[in-house]
């Protein structure tokens, strides 16, 4: 894990998709979208129900391998505002642990307004300076983390286009990839990320002991 500094503050991008912030022992992911294979499922197009309960699982594993005491979810955590009550049994089961073991807040998203009965849920918070919202607010003064973007990047790698999911960073907007196991992804420099980040930013590919870094393009 390679950190960087972001607002004075020592923050580690995962390769899973997630922010380790270790001073405050901490994990920060955003856009899980649980449900939204349900979600597709009532119109017809039938996927794989398993979507929340490996996002889920993924989390638990983050959890235990970093020993994280809070879980920032930054929005979009559901695929929509009816989403908490289809999860499944076992999906419900492994969240109910999850939330027993770490502080877990829900930052509400344009997805899923509401996450009623399952602990705390805010709109935004703020945290040692720096604003954790669903999506990033032009013009703020203050620095923030955000997601909504779902940002991915295409590389080069062992003679093929690749696409990896990316976080996005200006001097004052750090924008999360999605974590979810169902989510696609926007391109990185595209005009609506861009926009939000400010520029310049730069593209960031954690791996297993390096951080990639893809100055974007106005």
């Amino acid at each position: 894990m390679v950190p960087l500094s972001f607002a004075g503050h020592e923050m580690v991008p995962l390769a899973a998709g997630a922010l380790w912030w270790p001073a405050r022992r901490a994990l920060l992911v955003a856009d899980l979208h649980f449900e939204k294979a349900s979600w597709f499922a009532r119109f017809g197009q039938m996927l794989p129900p398993y979507d929340s309960l490996q996002t889920l699982s993924d989390l638990d594993a983050l959890i235990t391998a970093t020993g994280a005491q809070t879980l920032w979810c930054l929005g979009d955590s559901f695929h929509d505002a009816d989403g908490p009550g289809r999860l499944g049994a076992k999906a419900l089961e492994l969240l109910t642990t999850l939330q027993s073991r770490v502080d877990w807040v829900w930052i509400t998203g344009n997805h899923d307004l509401k996450a009623d009965g399952l602990g705390h849920v805010r709109p935004e918070v703020e945290v040692d300076g720096i604003v954790l919202r669903h999506e990033a607010e032009v013009g703020s003064p203050l620095p923030e983390i955000s997601g909504h973007f779902h940002p991915k990047i295409r590389v080069q790698g062992r003679g093929r286009m690749v696409s990896r999911r990316c976080f996005v960073m200006s001097e004052r907007k750090l924008i999360l990839p999605a974590f979810g196991a169902l989510t696609g992804g926007l391109a990185a420099d595209h005009p609506a990320i861009l926009n939000a980040a400010g520029r310049p930013a730069t593209a960031l590919v954690p791996t297993k002991d390096r951080l990639l870094r893809f100055p974007l393009a106005a």
